[in-house]
């Protein structure tokens, strides 16, 4: 099972805070090889044995979206222009929150992998139109948090110059 792959268990987990209030012994609970095995017949995302490092990151990644749900969820009205969280559906609040929680606190997930990830996971679970907002937020998310400096070409110039004076 790879990394998508947890990140859809991942995503599944989240999109169940939008009904519940986050328990850990819950998150345990449903990360069980037992549990996962009893699901797999339903939905085959759940069949086959989760790695160490595939329940560690799903561990992690479901914590710190419970940890940040506020700052995530400020962030998604900021950047959604024109649209109240409570207007979303939970499908594309539970992308959303995934997405910018990687974006900002993964470090070996790239911004651009977080936001193609989750566009795809809007396209399976969600709508077309409900892909193209999520790549619209993330967009904006990213430029907002990019580092507005000037580029490297020009920081080299205006150093010889100013080593020039």
């Amino acid at each position: 099972m790879s990394r998508t792959k947890a990140r859809e268990i991942a995503l599944h987990l989240i999109f169940e805070m939008g009904f519940r209030q986050f328990e850990e012994e819950s998150l345990d609970e449903r990360l069980d090889e037992e549990i996962m095995a009893s699901i797999s017949g339903d939905i085959a995302l759940y069949a086959g044995k989760l790695s160490a490092e595939q329940t560690q990151y799903i561990r992690s990644v479901v914590r710190g979206v419970a940890a940040h749900i506020g700052e995530l969820d400020q962030t998604i009205e900021a950047n959604a222009k024109g649209w109240k969280l409570s207007r979303l559906s939970r499908m594309t609040t539970a992308v959303l929150r995934l997405a910018i929680y990687e974006m900002r606190y993964v470090d070996d997930v790239p911004v651009g992998v977080a936001i193609n990830e989750a566009v795809e996971l809007a396209k399976v679970y969600d709508t077309e139109e409900a892909a193209s907002f999520i790549n619209g937020v993330l967009g904006a998310v990213a430029r907002a948090e990019k580092p507005q400096d000037a580029p490297a070409e020009k920081k080299d110039e205006s150093r010889a110059e100013e080593s020039n004076a």
